[in-house]
């Protein structure tokens, strides 16, 4: 297609910049050389590989066993409470992991209230008296993990589960197998490869948490770059560590891609689980019931219940100046964030549209591998360029003017914008490449027939119609730069500290009661996006039209 070279090269060059901190780490590999490279790969790097794979294997294993079973549930069974719990269930995706900690530790701890209830109701007197399990543990991160992450698993599962068609499972049925066996057998098959790409978004979320395996004290890659930067000074040494987190992660995303390589499954008959759903009564019923509740009150309700009693008590000291100078901070940050996102994401994706030669989807999909990146990763990708092109600035005006600059990216907030673009540009991307193809060419040839150019055409055509598109877009992007935690904590300007990072200190000090308020917040504005899409889901599970036809990858 003959469009100006303009848009070609603007989109190659976005994309060069948004892939720059992930080649600044992978060239680390071989690049970068450390004396304390050694030490740490015969000490403590066998410890971050060890925990990384038991966390991976845990919360794989725990999300899809809430995830798959709560979406197999409310898209092929008939009991009291189903329609609510279609988008109940995804509420938990709004409540970082991090804040979880914080609050079931508080709650659970020796002199937490469960444990002094306890005490006082069987008269046990100390610790040795009775066993509790340990919250700060390897399997209490699991458990918390599982808890916030399952609704990636269950959204993607539970659409693949409504899209099959009700022929096949009656097929199923009518051979002798019965509902469960026509789970196993039919249904769980053909829904494998949404379950696999919404577990592996699930693992790489647990792999970029910081906060939480930090509090827990589970050492993991995330607090050894973080330790490694700040506590030992030793640069190179962690931007090794970023790169083995790299091969980690780009290992999971293979790993999920072979496991669906050959899992193509087409249906041609129409699709109607709910005019055929199984209905369940009695203990079967409760049981049901009691497996899509427990999530969203575990998950969600008693931590939002728990930090909203905290706030409302002590308000004085929770609503304090400070807080609101935080969402200040936080609000600036994800606003910003969150339209320049929009931005380049609509520039890459429109002119990826003009011109969508393989080089260009190459270069679109290198710019787009950030969300798959840990943020502490991001992070150091981010400064380490930024660091020498402050040094050569500075050497430049000592050496010209006789002027010293310092630092003027490093530790700035247009560091951590750059590293908030390269982190979430996918999902403002995918957002508003969505939009962009129901719009039918047509409109673009019939646009240029009467003399307009592509960036008109843009702006006066597609602009308008993709205005739910960059809504969606900018949502999203700023709820997830509200909840990020790694890159802020290491990139922020001094005396700059935004509501996760403050949570974070708090919690760290003990001084949960303060950090109430800001983890609250974070709650609450993380549900915007949450609700939202509660409300498609439950569009999409009105009966469609029988003349369907689906095909799954």
């Amino acid at each position: 297609m003959g469009y100006p070279n303009g848009w070609t090269i603007g989109v190659l060059c976005l994309a060069l910049v948004m892939l720059l901190p992930v080649a600044i780490i992978l060239t680390g590999l071989v690049t970068n050389a450390s004396d304390a490279w050694g030490h740490l790969a015969a000490t403590v790097l066998p410890e971050y590989i060890r925990n990384s794979l038991v966390l991976m294997v845990g919360v794989g294993v725990g999300v899809l066993a809430i995830g798959v079973s709560t979406a197999w549930l409310v898209s092929t069974c008939q009991f009291w409470g189903r329609r609510w719990f279609e988008w109940l269930l995804l509420l938990p995706l709004a409540a970082p992991t991090y804040i979880l900690a914080y609050i079931y530790t508080d709650t659970l701890e020796y002199f937490g209230p469960v444990q002094t209830a306890l005490r006082g109701l069987f008269g046990w007197q100390q610790a040795t008296d009775y066993w509790f399990p340990n919250v700060r543990s390897m399997g209490g991160a699991i458990v918390l993990f599982s808890l916030t992450l399952y609704p990636y698993v269950y959204l993607l599962a539970r659409v693949a589960f409504l899209e099959q068609s009700t022929a096949t499972l009656e097929a199923s049925r009518s051979l002798g197998r019965g509902p469960w066996r026509s789970f196993w057998s039919v249904a769980l098959p053909l829904a494998r490869p949404a379950i696999a790409a919404g577990t592996a978004l699930a693992l790489m979320e647990t792999l970029n948490d910081f906060g939480t395996v930090a509090y827990f004290s589970v050492s993991t890659f995330t607090t050894g770059i973080y330790r490694t930067w700040f506590g030992m000074g030793d640069r190179p040494a962690a931007v090794q560590l970023s790169a083995v987190l790299l091969l980690f992660i780009a290992g999971l995303v293979l790993l999920e891609r072979r496991s669906r390589r050959q899992a193509r499954y087409y249906q041609g008959l129409g699709r109607a689980l709910s005019q055929a759903r199984h209905p369940l009564t009695g203990l079967r019923a409760a049981a049901a019931w009691l497996a899509c509740f427990l999530p969203v009150v575990l998950g969600l309700a008693i931590p939002a219940g728990l930090l909203l009693a905290m706030t409302l008590r002590n308000a004085e000291d929770t609503l304090d100046r400070s807080f609101w100078v935080l969402s200040r901070n936080s609000l600036v940050l994800a606003v910003l964030a969150a339209l320049l996102a929009m931005v380049f994401s609509l520039v890459m994706a429109y002119g990826l549209r003009l011109n969508p030669t393989p080089l260009l989807n190459l270069a679109v999909q290198g710019a787009n591998l950030g969300y798959a990146v840990p943020g502490a990763v991001i992070a150091v990708g981010t400064l380490i360029p930024l660091a020498h092109l402050d040094n050569a600035l500075d050497a430049w005006m000592r050496q010209t003017f006789g002027i010293s600059t310092g630092l003027l990216l490093s530790g700035s907030i247009m560091a951590l914008l750059f590293a908030y673009l390269v982190r979430f540009l996918a999902v403002s991307f995918g957002a508003l490449e969505a939009g962009l193809t129901k719009i039918k060419p047509s409109l673009d040839d019939a646009a240029r027939s009467l003399g307009q150019s592509p960036t008109q055409t843009l702006i006066k055509i597609h602009r308008p119609l993709l205005g739910s598109s960059l809504l969606t877009a900018i949502m999203l992007v700023f709820v997830d730069v509200m909840k990020e935690l790694p890159a802020t904590l290491i990139i922020r300007p001094f005396n700059f500290d935004t509501l996760a990072v403050r949570v974070y200190q708090y919690a760290a000090d003990e001084r949960l009661v303060e950090a109430s308020a800001p983890a609250l917040a974070i709650i609450l504005v993380g549900l915007l996006p949450v609700l939202w899409l509660s409300q498609q889901v439950a569009a999409e599970s009105a009966p469609p039209n029988p003349s369907d036809s689906i095909g799954l990858r």
